[in-house]
């Protein structure tokens, strides 16, 4: 080969390595991380002083849950970065949100802002309760203060799913979300990433190892967003 021509293809060679150097130094990623159940859309002034529209998410209220410790639970303690919930549910359909869980708690074992919390429906009496939840704790390794069993009532765990976190039977982005006209679809199956402004950013298939990897690098992204503010 002749030198000229030599030279000629080391730079086309180069110019991708060094456009690649350029874009890694410098560049910025941002992965756009939906928001789910829209509610409705307001006028807002904007910096330039005219009006924008403005869509408005729901946002999970408050609610408390009995843990094994024989404590109440708020939303408020899980929502002080990101919580991923889970519907607990025995046998087949809920084994794999609980396995999943149990891998997340291992990526973000360091990450005091990741939580984890499983949803269980109450027994017949607290001590009954209370004894469940500890025998479930121990059964999957939780980490105190890290992954959370939390139980309630039935009827306020489906409540909980179907007003607060969207798993009804339309689709979790339909416009405006209205639960109360969208049949309940309890999903023990599923699990859920909520941030820290109580909005639910996320809808996962447990039983799908692609959906439980795509969790995990939608937590990584709230967390790059949280640490991109300051």
């Amino acid at each position: 080969m002749r030198p000229r021509q030599t030279i000629l293809l080391g730079l086309l060679l180069l110019v991708p390595v060094l456009a690649f150097l350029f874009l890694y130094g410098f560049g910025r990623n941002h992965y756009a991380l939906p928001t789910y159940l829209p509610e409705r859309a307001d006028s807002v002034r904007s910096s330039a002083g005219g009006w924008q529209r403005d869509t408005v998410f729901h946002r999970v209220q408050p609610f408390r849950l009995l843990t094994a410790a024989g404590r109440w639970l708020t939303s408020a303690e899980l929502g002080k970065g990101l919580y991923v919930v889970q519907f607990y549910a025995p046998g087949r359909v809920g084994e794999p949100a609980t396995r999943a869980l149990a891998r997340i708690q291992e990526r973000f074992r360091p990450e005091p802002r990741v939580r984890l919390v499983t949803l269980v429906a109450t027994e017949a009496t607290a001590a009954a309760t209370e004894a469940n939840l500890g025998k479930l704790s121990e059964q999957y390794g939780t980490i105190s203060g890290k992954w959370f069993f939390g139980a309630a009532p039935a009827d306020t765990l489906r409540r909980l799913a179907q007003y607060e976190f969207g798993q009804t039977a339309l689709l979790p982005a339909h416009y405006p979300f209205r639960p109360a006209t969208e049949p309940g679809n309890l999903l023990p199956g599923q699990l859920l990433l909520v941030d820290e402004a109580q909005h639910v950013r996320g809808y996962y298939d447990a039983a799908d190892k692609y959906e439980v990897e795509r969790l995990i690098t939608e937590i990584n992204v709230l967390l790059y967003t949280y640490d991109d503010r300051h």
